[in-house]
């Protein structure tokens, strides 16, 4: 629809990409911007990548996943097919989307989604553990999540009040990972973006 005729529109392709039978993949909608697929990344067939989308690395699309203009997906990310994803959200690294599920808002790092619409269902642990994260590092981002989305008193504390008190936290705060889960969360709800997909109120306890 934004695709004006005669503009010079592009797509990037890096190194060690499979793309297999009837996928499709589009170019820019504009000539300012250009559609990226990084390096090693997996796409399995019969998968759509619209314009402007941004693929980062060693992504596995399955079978049928379906991304929508102008999405982000990161790096070593795993759909589960058919998947759709809604224009403009974001996928973070080491994610995981469970098959069949619509995404319409974005999957924070080290997630894993499920659902129509698609809600957090916990962290992406076999995904992280595949790709050496050490066992601390795995423990700590579990603390990190319960504190957030799992709260023992959900009556206490509203859920940005639960994101300050783990980013100041003394052991937490202190963890590359966590930081980056923290950081990858807030991002979403800035301008322009699309919030974080629904979590369930479970009780820790």
């Amino acid at each position: 629809m934004k695709y004006k005729l005669g503009d010079e529109c592009f797509l990037d392709i890096g190194d060690n990409n499979e793309i297999r039978e009837f996928t499709s993949i589009h170019r820019s909608s504009k000539s300012c911007d250009r559609t990226v697929i990084g390096d090693n990344n997996l796409i399995m067939g019969s998968c759509h990548i619209a314009h402007d989308c941004k693929i980062g690395n060693n992504n596995i699309f399955a079978n049928s996943s379906l991304l929508a203009g102008h999405v982000i997906v990161e790096d070593y990310v795993h759909t589960g097919g058919p998947t759709v994803v809604h224009q403009f959200c974001h996928i973070g690294s080491f994610s995981f989307i469970g098959g069949g599920s619509v995404v319409s808002q974005d999957v924070p790092k080290y997630m894993m989604v499920s659902g129509d619409r698609a809600e957090l269902r916990g962290l992406n642990f076999e995904g992280l553990r595949r790709c050496g994260f050490q066992v601390t590092e795995i423990k700590s981002l579990r603390t990190a999540y319960r504190k957030i989305f799992m709260p023992s008193n959900t009556n206490s504390m509203g859920f940005d009040e639960r994101l300050s008190e783990v980013e100041h936290n003394e052991d937490l705060g202190s963890v590359p990972a966590v930081c980056s889960m923290l950081r990858s969360i807030r991002d979403s709800f800035t301008e322009n973006r699309r919030g974080i997909c629904k979590f369930r109120q479970w009780s820790s306890s």
